[in-house]
């Protein structure tokens, strides 16, 4: 399986950068009728001309570049495991939590701590060359190296902490339920995930970033506004400071009851206009309104239980091979919980054709909600240009289906221009007039 994987992802990846750029006169296909002036294509093409031709080509090489990242993150995952269980690292660390204590749920929990550190420790090479050199190469990090650190420790911190939760209880059904663990951890898995939906707002997020009530009434009164006539009860909009890792523009409506916040970024706020940021909002009030929280769970933890269905039949078949070389005593063993990443990363990997589906989907979605809610089309489409800062705007059409988990700025624009066809009364000259100031650090 792992031998076919390695194949499978050049294919895919040959076969998608191969299908080439979307045809220019493609937005206007399959389209409603415009208005008599207004020709849907013309305008998407001047407002993708917006972004200079260098700018442009860093983009898509920056993002492109970003294809086989996903091919070497997995590459060194797989090794890293591999390792673990090869050299018995892994039931090395068993072995010390079991000296420690004779509580097989506290031994889970420092197996889990030692896994945690011996992971970072061996990938660390590639993270700080993805997540620091490479980044601060595209211009696209303000963050010197000291605050960058301080946050992977943080990072590593809470993967530790929220680990401990899922892998304790994890392995306790294992050892429970036998050989019906695999539908009782996924449950579990998809519970956990909504877990973290409902609290990364409060008690997550701000330990990168600090959140500040939005007081400016120019910009937080619409915004409460468009909240308030969609059912969102909302009193406050958030601002948090992130310009300080860069200069991109985002925003967010999430968690759920008590936990639910509307926050923007700082970056938001100094680079858009009222009519690009309603758009933003409106676009993130979808993902509120529309349920996207729950749909995710529900598609996407379709796509969990057939993986732990997998990982079940994997680890029994791997562990009757090589289970004794590697000192792993059977599947209800803290120790295997390499052998589960590596089936995991195998899995995922296949599967990221139907993630991104499911995702981009739901973001094309949010997008018509937010057009509708805030009839700002020209502010969208200048938003999209913006996130061409990284973003590759026109992808072939293979490539925006097997790699993109949001729609390509190409195919976002062309929806908001669709829009503005059907609304001439939203027409803003001002807007698309704009010009678009791409930052450097």
């Amino acid at each position: 399986m792992l031998r076919a994987a390695r194949l499978i992802f050049p294919i895919i990846l040959f076969a998608v950068l191969a299908s080439g750029q979307a045809p220019a006169a493609s937005p206007t296909e399959n389209q409603p009728p415009a208005t008599p002036h207004f020709d849907i294509g013309a305008a998407v093409n001047a407002y993708l001309a917006k972004i200079p031709p260098a700018q442009r080509a860093r983009s898509d090489a920056y993002f492109e570049g970003g294809y086989w990242l996903i091919l070497w993150d997995f590459l060194l995952t797989v090794f890293v495991m591999w390792l673990l269980l090869r050299f018995r690292w892994s039931s090395g660390m068993r072995n010390l939590a079991e000296r420690i204590t004779r509580f097989p749920p506290i031994q889970t929990a420092l197996y889990w701590v030692q896994f945690s550190l011996a992971t970072a420790i061996l990938t660390f090479p590639l993270t700080v060359y993805e997540s620091y050199f490479r980044e601060r190469n595209y211009d696209l990090l303000n963050q010197t190296f000291g605050p960058w650190m301080r946050e992977q420790l943080i990072a590593l911190a809470v993967v530790v902490v929220l680990g401990t939760i899922l892998v304790v209880p994890l392995v306790g059904l294992v050892r429970i339920l036998g050989k019906s663990w695999w539908v009782w951890g996924a449950a579990l898995m998809i519970v956990f995930l909504a877990f973290v939906s409902l609290i990364e707002p409060v008690y997550l997020a701000p330990l990168f970033n600090k959140y500040t009530r939005l007081e400016d009434p120019r910009i937080r009164d619409p915004i409460l506004t468009m909240a308030n006539a969609n059912g969102i009860p909302a009193t406050d909009v958030w601002e948090f400071d992130a310009s300080r890792q860069s200069n991109r523009v985002s925003a967010n409506v999430g968690g759920f009851g008590n936990t639910q916040r509307i926050s923007l970024n700082d970056n938001l706020l100094k680079r858009c206009t009222l009519a690009e940021i309603e758009p933003v909002m409106g676009h993130e009030m979808g993902h509120y309104v529309l349920n996207h929280e729950y749909k995710g769970l529900v598609m996407n933890g379709v796509v969990i239980v057939i993986g732990f269905a997998f990982l079940n039949w994997s680890i029994n078949f791997a562990l009757a091979r090589w289970g004794q070389q590697w000192d792993i005593r059977g599947i209800t063993d803290v120790a295997a919980l390499p052998l589960a990443v590596i089936v995991f990363s195998i899995y995922f990997l296949l599967m990221t054709p139907v993630s991104n589906s499911i995702t981009r989907t739901m973001e094309y979605e949010a997008d018509m909600f937010g057009l509708n809610v805030s009839q700002q089309p020209d502010g969208e489409a200048n938003v999209d240009v913006m996130l061409g800062e990284y973003r590759k705007l026109s992808p072939g059409p293979v490539e925006e289906f097997v790699l993109f988990d949001h729609p390509s700025g190409r195919t976002r624009i062309t929806a908001a221009m669709r829009w503005k066809a059907g609304h001439p009364e939203t027409a803003s000259p001002e807007e698309m007039a704009r010009p678009i100031v791409f930052t450097t650090r």
